[in-house]
């Protein structure tokens, strides 16, 4: 069952600020058009009636992703059921268009089967990342586009920066909210014609903007659970389009000692300390998934530690011409290797061929399949880029680079 965190106090927001915020964010003439990606929440709502009383055209678009009709009843997710539903009223009340497409079949492609083959290979897997790096800030993108659109608005919590040389993503004033996480991955080209107009609004005076405004969605809770995933059990999803994620396997301790036997590795993560069913007399934790033989390793924290780290699919913001060659020059930078971990000193590293990022004093509970986000390492907030997590060193052996 979900439960829903509790909605904070409303803190009064300046509408006029806001406003003016908006056309600054924007940077566009008043009156060009805009697309507002809606998906039927606070955020995009208020963004969209901000970019509507700012003096533009506003378009809002919704994207129906998966089973709309499974969705009708679940809460505290997005883009189906009643948050289709919540995007079209929001609409209505600003009096902007608004159309809703149904990418159903890219988003399971793009998504939910890559999720579930992640956890086939032992990954720990972030479907956000994936969900805005292809349907939507790729496919989308190329509908505003079509609709004759000068930018495409989304009410992340996440800057855009133009300094006039080069457009920067830099974290949210708010860092309870900041998402700059789930959007390594927007590329240049993407971020030229993003726009974020709540990177300088906090949440609670969101929520008052949105009631000033008279949006009935105000008060409504926001996601909590993966929003394909039906009440929050992954694993049941899983075990319908991966059966195979079930073969059993044995439990194995780094020394080499057999502890006992899992019913599929599709159970565990790294960095799991309850729910391994054996008892040794010391914690232990999941420390690897080893796909191919079916064996999940565990072991004490300390092994947790990781010295470093290999990326793939990597995206580059900064000021060097591409990620290879700031890793060649083993530029200082700040790694952000989960969503909840503030971000740490490291280095980038260029071996045969791969790029790799070492910590300075070692991170843990570092995943295969998580993102490692690189910020400025003079300037915490500026993102530089990422990649999504190949392998891992342990920062306690000497031994290679393995997964």
């Amino acid at each position: 069952m979900t439960i829903a965190c509790p909605i904070p106090a409303l803190e009064s927001a300046d509408l006029t600020s806001a406003i003016e915020a908006t056309r600054a964010s924007v940077g566009l003439p008043v009156g060009a058009r805009i697309v507002a990606a809606m998906s039927g929440g606070v955020d995009s709502s208020v963004v969209a009636a901000l970019l509507h009383v700012a003096g533009y055209e506003v378009i809002g678009v919704t994207l129906q992703l998966y089973d709309h009709g499974q969705a009708l009843k679940k809460t505290g997710a997005c883009c189906a059921g009643q948050d289709i539903h919540d995007a079209r009223v929001a609409a209505e009340k600003i009096g902007i268009a608004h159309y809703v497409l149904d990418y159903e079949s890219r988003f399971r492609d793009s998504v939910i089967e890559e999720f579930a083959d992640s956890y086939l290979r032992g990954e720990t897997p972030v479907p956000c990342i994936r969900c805005n790096q292809t349907v939507k800030f790729r496919d989308l993108l190329d509908v505003a586009r079509d609709l004759g659109a000068e930018a495409m608005a989304t009410g992340h919590y996440v800057e855009r920066a133009d300094t006039g040389n080069r457009i920067e993503m830099r974290r949210a004033i708010d860092k309870s909210r900041d998402q700059s996480y789930f959007l390594f991955a927007t590329t240049s080209e993407q971020l030229d014609f993003l726009r974020f107009p709540l990177a300088q609004i906090p949440k609670p005076q969101v929520r008052d903007i949105a009631r000033q405004l008279g949006l009935n969605i105000a008060h409504k809770p926001d996601s909590q659970d993966i929003c394909f995933v039906p009440e929050g059990k992954y694993t049941n999803l899983i075990d319908r389009l991966r059966p195979q994620g079930r073969e059993t396997g044995e439990i194995v301790h780094i020394d080499g000692r057999v502890l006992g036997q899992h019913e599929g590795i599709i159970g565990y993560t790294i960095g799991q300390r309850r729910g391994l069913n054996i008892a040794v007399g010391e914690p232990l934790f999941v420390i690897r998934l080893e796909a191919e033989t079916r064996r999940v390793i565990v072991g004490p924290r300390e092994a947790l530690l990781t010295k470093a780290l290999i990326l793939k699919e990597t995206n580059w913001l900064g000021d060097e011409d591409s990620l290879q060659a700031a890793a060649e020059k083993a530029l200082p930078v700040r790694a952000r290797v989960r969503s909840t971990r503030p971000p740490i000193p490291a280095h980038l590293a260029f071996e045969a061929g791969a790029l790799k990022i070492v910590f300075a004093d070692g991170e843990e509970g570092v995943a295969p399949g998580q993102a490692c986000v690189l910020y400025d390492a003079e300037d915490e907030d500026r993102v530089l880029g990422g990649g999504f997590i190949e392998r891992t060193q342990p920062l306690l052996s000497d031994t290679s680079i393995s997964a």
